[in-house]
């Protein structure tokens, strides 16, 4: 019985596992916020091109429109 408390012991003091867990945790945040930047980043790439083609395409027959 002993060896089992001093196992339990040992156990409960043991903080190794916290560092991987802590790593986990923080991959996951660092992940979404890049997620969540591409996804911004994306959309006002995309707007900005879009408005630069229909500037190109309006510039050809009327003349310069900004964006």
């Amino acid at each position: 019985m002993l060896n089992f408390k001093k196992v339990m012991q040992e156990f409960i003091e043991d903080e190794s596992g916290l560092t991987a867990v802590e790593y986990a945790i923080a991959g996951g945040l660092v992940v979404g916020g890049m997620i969540g930047a591409f996804f911004t980043l994306g959309s006002n790439a995309t707007v900005k091109i879009e408005c630069l083609g229909s500037a190109v395409a309006a510039g050809a027959t009327t003349g310069a429109t900004s964006c």
